[in-house]
């Protein structure tokens, strides 16, 4: 059974480029019958905020997705531990400070060679140890990689190689006995039993230094995938600071949440942005292989052209109880009877108010106010059905003269207020007789 989770930081909203990791593991996992775990890495203790651990879980909600599993790390400590402890002599305290590191990191540059750790740490005599001891500092760890090329067969970018010893001893415990990501992900993968991950390709060489762990831990690794990342208009990253692209908003403004999935998880793919019905028919349109290598740009635009198609597509089963909410009735027939005309769902609460107000207080053309006294003159007694307005404007005109738009536009600004909007043989019936006629004799 495939294994796919997505760990979110909570230290900020969940953006537009976050949603496309979240996306592509909770899917994959979905089509294939798997497990998909949410883990949360609040292990920042400066940063994380509870408030963004429940946005995460509303944002999920929202996108109609929901973990198998949820774990913490802030609740994980003895794993790590336990972990940490098995590791020998892979692992070596280091004592520099982020300053020393800094300066050496600035000699090398200025030396022509890449800014990797020296590990002059494991040159440390005992005395020298002990002296640091001393002074007060208390040693951060590192994982001594192993050396050489390291190797996979990634699920986006193909065949990777990446020479570890071209990367820096990466620090696993802080001097506070805190656990850095880069440990803590691969413990938890292992003990979670996580069998693909899907994330972005700035996570390429930390997925080399992970390999060479799951190998010193005795542990299986999953098989990875690196996606390209998404980007803002003009090209930068994207990052929860920059709250217009935060999933939270898009929320706020009446974004589809069925949009935000279908943008998200095939812009920059070779699949063809394009409204769905709903994430079984996403999943199905998922194909890690033909995922662009280049960075997507976010039009935001396209996205809400976008959200609006996929309103026109929604079935009444999908809307009503938020349209229930919205205090609009009519049923399957008025939702189907506007929602072409509209770009958010909210909206078909503006239609909804136009054909039930007694108030509409629409303006007319003088000119136009004989043919509207001829119109309610003719108006035909109720029930009325998907025939009664062409029988009726079909009269009007015999009576009048008019045709075409000189004899429809006059009619739907009378009705409606509004110089265009749904077909008004079906949402005539919703405004009524007694309505029909009010405005159109206050426009004669």
């Amino acid at each position: 059974m495939q294994v796919l989770r997505f760990a979110p930081s909570p230290t900020g909203f969940l953006h537009l480029g976050n949603a496309r990791t979240l996306l592509l593991n909770a899917l994959v996992a979905r089509r294939s019958g798997g497990r998909f775990v949410l883990r949360i890495d609040d292990t920042d203790r400066e940063r994380v905020r509870e408030e963004f651990v429940e946005a995460i879980r509303e944002d999920l909600g929202w996108l109609g997705l929901a973990s198998d599993i949820e774990v913490r790390q802030s609740e994980r400590t003895a794993l790590y531990d336990a972990a940490f402890a098995s590791l020998g002599d892979r692992l070596y305290p280091a004592y520099e400070t982020e300053e020393e590191l800094a300066r050496a990191r600035g000699l090398a540059r200025a030396s022509g060679r890449p800014p990797v750790y020296d590990r002059a740490a494991l040159r440390l005599t005992p005395e020298k140890r002990a002296a640091f001891e001393a002074e007060g500092r208390r040693p951060h760890w590192r994982f001594r990689l192993s050396g050489g090329r390291i190797g996979w067969e990634d699920g986006v970018r193909g065949r990777q190689e990446i020479d570890l010893d071209s990367l820096s001893d990466p620090v696993v415990r802080r001097e506070d006995g805190t656990y850095l990501y880069v440990f803590t992900s691969v413990v938890d993968d292992a003990d979670l039993g996580v069998t693909d991950i899907v994330r972005g390709e700035d996570h390429v060489a930390n997925s080399a230094v992970q390999l060479d762990m799951f190998a010193a831990l005795g542990a299986a690794a999953p098989a990875l995938a690196h996606h390209n990342l998404l980007t803002s208009a003009d090209g930068e990253g994207l990052s929860k600071r920059q709250g217009s692209l935060s999933l939270r908003t898009l929320r706020e403004q009446g974004v589809e949440a069925l949009a935000v999935a279908a943008y998200a998880t095939m812009i920059g793919s070779a699949e063809a942005v394009r409204p769905v019905h709903d994430l079984d028919e996403l999943a199905a349109l998922i194909d890690l292989k033909r995922l662009s290598r280049a960075p997507a740009r976010i039009d935001m635009d396209e996205l809400a052209a976008l959200s609006a198609k996929t309103v026109h597509e929604l079935g009444y089963d999908a809307v009503a109880s938020r349209l229930s909410a919205l205090g609009v009735g009519g049923g399957a027939d008025f939702w189907e009877t506007v929602r072409g005309n509209l770009r958010k769902v909210d909206e078909a609460a503006d239609w909804w108010r136009i054909a039930r107000t007694d108030d509409l207080g629409a303006a007319v053309s003088a000119e136009d106010a004989p043919m509207l006294a001829e119109a309610a003159r003719l108006l035909p007694q109720e029930p009325w059905d998907g025939s009664t307005w062409r029988d009726w404007t079909g009269a009007v005109s015999a009576a009048t003269g008019r045709k075409g738009r000189a004899l429809f536009a006059p009619l739907r600004l009378a009705l409606t207020g509004e110089p265009g909007g749904p077909e008004l043989a079906r949402l005539l019936p919703f405004i009524g007789r007694a309505r029909a006629l009010r405005r159109l004799q206050a426009g004669a």
